[in-house]
């Protein structure tokens, strides 16, 4: 409990105190000496917000409805009602405050990520340094148990990492030298030096902690639709009950001392206050929870666009396979196997693609740059480059006709790259990708959530994209796209869809950004924290699983659920008691019940959205 609701909690205990005792002891003077003291107990601050409110010209709010309900009840003489709503509408206001005090907390805990410190070694000892104060080529030293405080490369020592503040998963990474770790996760064992890669502004941890304090900007319509409801209904609600208490008596339909106590209470039943707190507590619940299961949600409109899902558009490399390319097979005419992949590897050399990649590890040598030059990329269809002077074309099979290489098709299957030698054909390789284990799941987990419509797009052949798309049992394949083409066919879908569905396009947030950018919701599979799946896609699963797609729209349709609940719930009682106020069927007491009574429901209900295990 913080200080502040320790303090209002201690309120609550003394005014009810002092109105116990105002109901046991007799005289009118004593009565009303008690019952206003309990009331200002407990009711001072709201009053004061009132007048501050007022007096820099925002009148119509909660406070301002609170205050002149009571104080209007204290001119009436009717001090026990005026004490008994400002404490209730305090232990309502207490509810919240611990409610959203919870929400926040789970969302904190999960997020701890932010570290105190980096170990730089100085004169043979560790010294702990501000981590925005390390620059990028710094080596600092990371011990057991401590948590990584920036992005970097292991230069020395072998270690596990536990990467669950991340991704919600707790199987532990193995890490040694060469390899990549991330700020936010913690060593378990050993100790690692590790050389920068990026300053604290631009690590993982900083920008992720600063995603999910920012996700509450980006509203939800139905957040939206409360906010403007109640710029127009207080005021609506305040000129209804000056009405109410002027009107009837003029017409000669009763007594001003029976209508001016129906207004106050009809004002104290208006207050919005179920919705104004609800409604955002169960966005703020509901994006806790995903973040939770490493789900990171960028704000409340993006998970309730997501509720509507309706196609599904993934990428094939990298999200729904592992991305990571071997080479299975060699098959060379006019040269050696190992000559034609050695020059193949020398040819891609200077891309950073996954194929380059796997070219060069098959390969397994030392690549001596000095024997390259004029390499030129052809985005989609390969590379040309100069390989000890000759000419060498490395890519598919479009690349080959570009050239006029005469190549041939090959019986096994996978990413088939041709290589010519000035112009003429010398061969090719078979490099293939593994399906992700988890990518079946993914598949009938979202046909079991009622998606229908799921589309995978390649850049790969159509045996390649096919063998994946059966095997994932996906019934509608694009392949052979380049990078436009694959946002050319989203926008083609996008025509498709029904008004109020939804597209989500799924990639690995590296090459797809345009597509994540024009699809309804992009969704990237975070590789861990990569740089560019946090700031191209909407939604970012951070441990690379295709199955948290299912999880997520779970979770959204779960928060939309509870959205709506409480926005009936407290609509639904509030124009009941309303009504019941006006024909002077309901008391102060009913007021009472009706504004803290349906906060409390309305917030118990919004926590709902923090729990999303089973899911």
């Amino acid at each position: 409990m913080t200080k502040k609701q320790k303090k209002i909690l201690i309120r609550l205990i003394v005014s009810a105190v002092l109105f116990v005792a105002g109901l046991f002891i007799h005289g009118e003077m004593a009565e009303m000496i008690l019952f206003m003291t309990s009331y200002l107990v407990i009711g001072w601050d709201i009053v004061w917000k009132a007048m501050r409110n007022i007096a820099h010209g925002q009148i119509f709010d909660e406070n301002f409805l609170m205050a002149v309900a009571t104080i209007g009840a204290v001119i009436l003489g009717e001090y026990p009602e005026a004490a008994e709503v400002m404490f209730f509408y305090q232990v309502g206001e207490l509810f919240q405050s611990y409610a959203v005090g919870k929400s926040r907390r789970s969302i904190s805990e999960l997020m701890d990520i932010r570290p105190d410190y980096a170990n730089i070694e100085k004169d043979n000892q560790l010294v702990q340094v501000d981590p925005e104060d390390v620059a990028v080529g710094d080596i600092i030293v990371v011990k057991a148990g401590e948590r990584i405080p920036l992005d970097g490369i292991v230069e020395r020592g072998e270690s596990t990492i536990n990467t669950s503040a991340l991704t919600g998963e707790s199987l532990p990474r193995d890490v040694a030298a060469g390899g990549s770790v991330i700020s936010g996760c913690v060593n378990q064992n050993g100790v690692l030096y590790v050389r920068v890669t990026k300053e604290f502004g631009e690590s993982t941890v900083s920008k992720i902690l600063d995603l999910v304090e920012n996700a509450s900007s980006k509203k939800a319509k139905a957040e939206n639709f409360i906010t403007k409801f109640a710029r127009y209904y207080t005021p609506g609600v305040v000129i209804a009950a000056v009405l109410m208490a002027v009107f009837p008596p003029l017409f000669g339909w009763g007594a001003f001392s029976l209508w001016v106590p129906r207004a106050l209470t009809f004002l104290v039943i208006s207050c919005p206050c179920a919705l104004l707190i609800s409604i955002p507590l169960s966005f703020f619940g509901g994006i806790g929870g995903a973040s939770a299961r490493g789900i990171l949600i960028k704000g409340s409109n993006y998970m309730e666009a997501l509720a509507n899902t309706e196609t599904v558009v993934f990428d094939k490399t990298g999200t729904l396979t592992k991305g990571s390319f071997q080479v299975t097979a060699v098959h060379s005419q006019e040269m050696s196997k190992d000559k034609l992949l050695e020059i193949a590897a020398l040819a891609e050399s200077f891309s950073d693609h996954p194929i380059s990649r796997s070219l060069r590890e098959a390969y397994g040598k030392k690549i001596d740059h000095s024997r390259v030059s004029d390499a030129v990329e052809v985005t989609g269809h390969g590379v040309h480059a100069k390989v000890d002077g000759q000419q060498v074309s490395i890519g598919n099979d479009k690349l080959m006709e570009q050239i006029g290489a005469q190549c041939h098709a090959c019986h096994k299957t996978g990413t088939i790259v041709h290589v010519a030698v000035e112009g003429k054909y010398v061969g090719h390789i078979v490099i293939s990708d593994e399906v992700k284990p988890d990518s079946e799941k993914a598949i009938q987990e979202l046909k079991r959530q009622g998606i229908r419509n799921m589309v995978m797009l390649t850049g790969d052949s159509a045996p390649v994209g096919r063998a994946v798309a059966q095997e994932l049992g996906i019934q509608q394949v694009y392949t052979d796209l380049l990078p436009e083409d694959k946002t050319h066919r989203v926008e083609e879908l996008l025509k498709e869809k029904s008004k109020k569905g939804q597209l989500v396009f799924v990639g690995d947030g590296i090459n797809d950004a345009p597509v994540l950018s024009r699809a309804d919701i992009g969704i990237a599979m975070g590789g861990m924290g990569s740089d560019a799946a946090i700031e191209a896609a909407d939604i970012v699963l951070m441990d690379d699983q295709p199955s948290k797609i299912a999880t997520a729209i779970s979770i959204s349709k779960k928060t939309l659920r509870i959205v709506r609940e409480n926005i009936a719930i407290a609509l639904g009682v509030k124009a009941s008691m309303l009504l019941l106020v006006t024909f002077g069927l309901a008391s102060m007491q009913g007021a009472i019940f009706s504004d803290v009574g349906v906060m409390v429901i309305a917030v118990l209900n919004a926590m709902r959205a923090l729990n999303t295990k089973g899911m």
